[in-house]
């Protein structure tokens, strides 16, 4: 499981320009670090609040005007409890003047302290979703992940069962492609798995026999995705493997745990004369219908027992 320290510099230079931010005071600050995960995004940045100190503090209209009716000694008391709580950066929204003595303690204390234009609601709002991207766990996993029918969909299984051959001929159906070999996943929310392409493998597919393929240049820009969030995996096993492990009617479908959730699994057997990619567009189109509550199987065991108990 990946996770990549993230820094107050790394925050300012992705969103300097989307947020079209100015840093004033602090420089030396740039290394401190933003900890968490996805799930206490929401709780890294907000408005001004000394009860949550240590979290990044944004000043609008209303804290600026708070902070400037307090009078002298009661303004050094809760500037010295902010900062005394550790805050990675302070903002001031809507271009508003930075009071000097913030600005003072900043540099002494080397906690940067950024200016945008922009409303703190915004600021703050875009922030949190930067964060809960940011602070997301990762894991890298080996396979083919495809946008099926608008379902992302992870092709795995041991090398030499055809998987990319598999994704080429999904492709030439008009399903698209998002990673092969190496895919990125990150957990962005408690409930969501969002896979990408790694910069370097971005639009490429491996082929035996064909080498390197460059699927945006073949088959044009609606061929590829740029991400996609994980529904099922598809495990491709060899007919006898299979034969072995799996039930052919399952009461349940399994399940494979991916960054502590578990997801949907379909395990279809390789073997001479079989369409794969047919199988796996059923899969899907079955995926789709069990995500709706439509059960096949279940549906098929009432049909059953109405007809044993009408006998």
């Amino acid at each position: 499981m990946l996770q990549t320290p993230l820094t107050i510099q790394r925050l300012y230079d992705d969103n300097r320009e989307s947020l079209q931010l100015g840093w004033f005071a602090g420089f030396p600050g740039g290394e401190r670090l933003i900890s968490g995960d996805v799930s206490s995004a929401a709780d890294q940045v907000g408005h001004l609040n000394l009860i949550h100190p240590g979290r990044i503090q944004v000043f609008g209209h209303q804290e600026i005007n708070y902070y400037q009716r307090l009078k002298v000694n009661t303004r050094t008391h809760v500037i010295g409890e902010l900062i005394a709580g550790g805050p990675p950066a302070l903002i001031i929204a809507q271009g508003l003047e930075t009071p000097p003595d913030i600005l003072a303690i900043c540099d002494e204390q080397n906690i940067p302290l950024f200016s945008t234009p922009l409303p703190a609601a915004q600021v703050i709002d875009f922030l949190r979703v930067y964060l809960s991207k940011k602070l997301a766990q990762r894991i890298i996993m080996h396979g083919v992940f495809m946008d099926v029918l608008g379902v992302g969909v992870l092709i795995t299984g041991d090398s030499g069962l055809g998987k990319s051959e598999l994704g080429l001929e999904l492709i030439s159906r008009s399903h698209g492609l998002v990673a092969d070999d190496a895919v990125e996943f990150s957990r962005i929310a408690p409930n969501m798995i969002e896979g990408r392409c790694p910069p370097l493998l971005q639009n490429l597919l491996e082929v035996r026999g064909l080498g390197l393929l460059d699927i945006k240049a073949i088959f044009g820009e609606t061929a590829v995705r740029r991400k996609m969030r994980l529904k099922l995996i598809v495990h491709l096993v060899r007919r006898n493997a299979l034969e072995e492990e799996v039930e052919r009617l399952p009461f349940l479908f399994p399940t494979e745990d991916v960054l502590g959730l578990p997801v949907r699994k379909v395990v279809i057997p390789v073997a001479a004369g079989r369409n794969i990619a047919v199988l796996l567009e059923a899969a899907v189109r079955n995926t789709i219908l069990q995500l709706r509550g439509i059960d096949t199987l279940q549906e098929f065991m009432e049909r059953q027992r109405l007809a044993m108990s009408g006998d």
